[in-house]
């Protein structure tokens, strides 16, 4: 029996039976309090749901649409003042506060890590009979999907490859095989732990506030336990607006690196030159497919191209691993791995000892750990949509060490194939330093069935675009919606529309440095949010009915 089943209702209950035994009565008043508070709260939360539903577009819509509406225009008119002003920003945020980039990434680790290996991690993010609603193959499928895509492509070859011709902090000599393991670490660091530790506190921060506690899937509505009634007022507003600036950002940079795979990709097919008029003509066209596929929901059509794309990935792995130097790959694989969980404490926290330095962190780690920063919302809000009925420890196992391992291999396979080839004399390392989007291509170029490959990766790097933009703008709409989880289509239509403006006036402005600079300063502001909704989440754990009520039938199994 349960610390529910023995709470009575009555204002003054009969004091005789529950004299025997004075802890019971204390651990029951506790638990009993908790829940009637907890019923309170779902109570008014659920009501906010309700106005939503009835009322779902206010302020934060239209005060986000005018923001990046006045963004668009500024860069439109003024692009060199603009230019100007971001340039300023991140030379000031890179010097002052990098170190910031470093420290909540790892603690995020930590953070899910304890609550897995805790009583926390037997909650549901749904009631306790909840079940998942998507297969584990799906489930995954769509987690993948929505960050892995551009990336895959984009850093795939080029990030490893970079590395190995400039080994990070001169830890290594360049083209050695020192300097391929230390590529291999820097790319696990940049695309493996830290990152899916900063999307998955925030998916289990917004699963749990509105699978379990009933609330619209708002960052504000979270940080009720931290901001109390501030999250009412403006203060919650401002919270939500930049929540969706952050996002938008995120994704425009993600945008604007697949325009530039395809544009290289129908250079290598077509022999067509990969001009700024072909990528904003690419990013127009990828707007109306990540556009409609939102509106198809996620049920359709986003669950389905994620499990395309992800099987398509699959292939193409397969098909490198296979045709390249897949024993080299082996070796590097092992290699790498072993050296990098050694040194992990160490690359976690190592900052820049020169101006060189600094710079590197700056197109690197910095920005890396920034553009997750940035994506969390988006990711971290899909993430709690699709994960309801999974208990945390199921959350954390699938979020954080699923992925990471997957990264792992994908860089090994890409990464490494290319590094061995440019030893044996290719040209790869010399296309990468030249042009980063060529690199990818550069590699398929020197294997077998180079250009049925090359069309098979345009493809692919646009359905995973079309499988993660579309995600993101069902996020941006269900938070510009009051948190709805069903926003009308007018506002997905509006969301699709502004992300492409703000993709191709970005590319105008200064291609993909300014694409890169707008994601890194939209996540600083956002850092500070990402660490107090890790303090609200704590602090909703720890008061979780469910918790009170194991700690208070240990606490009478054992006397206390």
């Amino acid at each position: 029996m349960t610390m529910l089943d023995n709470h009575v209702p009555e204002p003054e209950p009969d004091p005789g039976p529950e004299a025997d035994s004075e802890p019971a009565p204390a651990a029951r008043t506790t638990a009993s309090e908790r829940i009637a508070a907890d019923a309170a709260a779902a109570q008014a939360e659920s009501q906010d749901a309700d106005s939503a539903q009835r009322s779902p577009i206010g302020s934060v819509f239209y005060w986000s649409v005018a923001f990046v509406i006045a963004f668009v225009l500024w860069a439109a008119i003024s692009p060199e003042s603009l230019g100007n002003i971001m340039t300023t920003a991140m030379t000031a945020v890179s010097s002052g506060f990098g170190w910031i980039y470093l420290v909540v990434p790892f603690a995020a680790i930590v953070m899910l890590v304890w609550f897995a290996a805790s009583r926390f991690g037997r909650l549901r993010l749904g009631s306790a009979d909840s079940r998942p609603e998507y297969s584990t193959f799906a489930w995954l499928a769509m987690i993948l999907a929505a960050v892995m895509g551009i990336g895959l492509v984009s850093y795939g070859v080029a990030e490893p490859m970079s590395h190995f011709m400039v080994p990070p902090h001169g830890l290594a000599e360049p083209e050695t095989m020192d300097a391929a393991v230390r590529a291999m670490q820097f790319s696990y660091l940049d695309w493996g732990f830290q990152a899916w530790a900063i999307f998955g506190v925030f998916g289990l921060a917004i699963g749990y506030s509105t699978h379990r506690k009933g609330r619209p899937a708002l960052v504000s509505t979270m940080l009720r336990p931290v901001l109390g009634r501030f999250v009412d007022g403006w203060v919650g507003k401002f919270i939500d607006i930049l929540t969706i600036i952050a996002t938008l950002f995120g994704t425009t940079t993600s945008l604007g690196l697949g325009a530039s795979q395809i544009g290289e990709g129908l250079k290598v097919v077509f022999g067509v030159d990969a001009t700024l008029t072909l990528q904003v003509v690419v990013i127009g066209v990828l707007t109306l497919l990540f556009t409609g596929s939102a509106l198809s929901g996620v049920g359709r059509g986003i669950k389905y191209v994620s499990q395309i794309t992800l099987t398509m990935a699959t292939v193409l792995g397969l098909f490198v691993f296979i045709t390249g130097p897949s024993g080299f790959v082996a070796d590097l694989f092992v290699r790498s791995v072993g050296s990098f969980a050694g040194d992990f404490l160490q690359l976690s926290f190592m900052t820049p000892s020169s101006a060189a330095d600094s710079e590197w962190m700056l197109g690197w780690t910095y920005f890396m750990m920034a553009w997750w920063l940035s994506w969390s919302a988006f990711v971290g809000i899909f993430l709690a949509k699709i994960s309801k009925g999974r208990t945390i420890r199921q959350f954390v196992a699938g979020v954080l060490l699923v992925p990471s391992a997957v990264f792992f291999l994908w860089f090994t396979i890409m990464g490494g194939s290319a590094i061995k080839l440019d030893m044996g004399g290719a040209k790869i390392g010399e296309a990468t330093t030249a042009n980063l989007d060529t690199a990818f291509f550069s590699l398929l170029e020197e294997l077998p069935l180079s250009l049925l490959a090359s069309i098979f990766t345009v493809i692919m790097v646009i359905l995973f675009f079309v499988s993660s933009a579309d995600s993101n703008t069902f996020v941006l709409s269900s938070l510009s919606s009051r948190g709805s989880f069903e926003p009308h289509r007018p506002v997905i239509a509006t969301w699709g529309i502004l992300t492409g403006a703000c993709a191709i006036v970005l590319l105008l402005l200064g291609g993909l440095q300014a694409l890169q600079q707008a994601a890194m300063l939209s996540a600083v502001p956002f850092t500070v949010i990402v660490v107090v909704l890790g303090i609200a989440l704590i602090k909703e754990l720890r008061s979780d009915h469910q918790i009170v009520e194991e700690v208070a039938r240990e606490k009478r199994v054992l006397g206390l």
